[in-house]
């Protein structure tokens, strides 16, 4: 009687594990369906889009760039020749440094002949304190300001550029980011095109610079990864972007703007109360916050998203690195979650309480320490000799296939869209990443979300040392 009743607990235990496969490789076909709708349509409707005529108009929207640096000194000086060069008229660079250990502010101060200057502004949100606040005597930087803080974290250099910005409209970028030159240009159009809904926030495709040549602040040559764990990311985020923001944004359902390069309306996130610098996903947390915010108010609102590739951005190389970018992100999302718990399944907030927090909680917070769960219950059953090992190696086999067959999904939408690795090599290596990755690179996320878990528990605050290697130069 105990043995029968063991097997049909091993019976409903691989029963509820295909279910929850079914309906988790479900919703990404789902959404890589819409995704593959909606680009379409945005291909279709922008291909003879002329954004050099955003430039002249007087309706093109105002921007400040907000870019916290903390010890940044790799890269810094590439970093912000980007973003003074951008194709763009309307707009000025706040870079905010959170009280750097390193050379950042000496490499700013002679790069860009900064002095001090007395710049009024007005504190809306609280910070910690600005030491000093810079521009430049050259008359080429003069859209570059310069504000020296001391350090209180990401969150609290953001809002620090949220009080000093001059215009109505944000972007929050990484520092160690660098920008195709018409990114702006795209980036601003949603906020022209809406009439009926307010646009509160947009954001674009971020894509990995490792191992592609800059010049002058400038991507002057894209390649492919040699090492295995930055040319997976790249298969990572073609599959985020690619086939899973586009699809929420299709249904209005987007709860998450890259911190690397996103922009709000200034308005609406001071109103909404900033950056949370108690939480290490700030970037999420705040498109939650917003869009709450206008639900309640019930104001007509909408978060736009764009699938061009407009920001490329350093990936970690070394598992040391990874783990601590990937259990941050999952202490992020754990915040999040919680500190919105009223949204979930919550029909006031209409599509985003019903579907998008749900499927977060469900699919990208649970999903780590249910594969967790469901591995230490299988070495269980191996260890008692009950194990169904036909169907668990067809089960194993069926995972295996769809996550390499959703990652060529992805390099097939890529290759259909943008086309951004010409090269054959850099194809194949791609290709072979997508074999590999479900075995090498799946369970180190899995490990890191793992970790992300435990930290949260024990209380872990901060993003910790995220050392960067710097780009290639030619």
């Amino acid at each position: 009687m105990f043995t029968g009743e063991l097997h049909q607990f091993v019976e409903l235990y691989l029963i509820l594990i295909m279910v929850y496969a079914i309906l988790i490789m479900s919703s990404y076909l789902i959404l890589a369906h819409l995704s593959v709708k909606q680009l379409k349509e945005h291909l279709k409707k922008n291909s003879f889009v002329n954004y050099e005529v955003l430039l002249s108009t007087e309706f093109a929207p105002h921007l400040s760039l907000i870019a916290p640096a903390y010890n940044e000194g790799m890269t810094i000086e590439e970093n912000v020749k980007s973003l003074l060069s951008l194709n763009y008229n309307n707009y000025q660079v706040i870079v905010v440094n959170d009280g750097s250990k390193d050379n950042s502010m000496e490499i700013l101060i002679n790069t860009y002949d900064l002095i001090l200057v007395e710049l009024q502004f007005e504190t809306k949100i609280p910070t910690k304190k600005v030491k000093a606040i810079y521009q430049s005597r050259n008359a080429a930087y003069k859209k570059l300001i310069v504000v020296d803080k001391e350090n209180g974290g990401k969150a609290d250099a953001l809002n620090v550029g949220l009080n000093i910005a001059q215009n109505p409209y944000v972007v929050c970028i990484d520092v160690d980011c660098i920008l195709d030159k018409d990114s702006l240009l795209k980036l601003a159009k949603p906020f022209l095109e809406s009439t009926e809904k307010r646009v509160i926030a947009t954001g674009g495709v971020v894509r990995i610079a490792n191992q592609c040549i800059i010049k002058d602040g400038r991507l002057v040559e894209v390649n492919i990864p040699d090492k295995m764990l930055p040319r997976i990311q790249v298969l990572e985020y073609l599959r985020a972007f690619l086939l899973g923001r586009m699809a929420w944004e299709r249904l209005d359902g987007l709860l998450l703007i890259s911190g690397a390069f996103g922009a709000f309306d200034k308005e609406i996130a001071i109103l909404s109360g900033g950056y949370d610098h108690k939480t290490v996903g700030e970037d999420m947390e705040l498109v939650v916050r917003m869009r709450r915010y206008m639900h309640d108010k019930k104001l007509p609102y909408t978060v736009s998203y764009i699938p061009d590739p407009l920001c490329w951005t350093e990936a970690p190389e070394s598992f040391t690195i990874f783990k601590k970018q990937r259990s941050r992100w999952m202490r992020g999302t754990i915040e999040t979650l919680w500190i919105h718990r009223k949204m979930f399944m919550n029909p006031k907030y209409k599509l985003l309480g019903t579907i998008s927090v749900p499927y977060w909680t469900f699919f990208e917070f649970l999903a780590p320490f249910i594969e967790f769960l469901g591995l230490l219950i299988t070495a269980v059953f191996i260890i008692l000799g009950l194990l169904y090992w036909h169907f668990f190696l067809l089960l194993v086999l069926f995972v295996y296939f769809f996550a390499v067959m959703f990652s060529v999904i992805a390099l097939y939408s890529e290759e259909r869209t943008y086309h951004k690795y010409p090269k054959i090599k850099d194809f194949l290596k791609l290709l072979g990443g997508a074999l590999i990755e479900p075995l090498y690179f799946h369970p180190i996320a899995v490990y890191a979300a793992l970790v992300g878990y435990m930290e949260k528990i024990r209380g872990t605050k901060g993003w910790g040392e995220m050392t960067r290697k710097g780009f290639q130069k030619k």
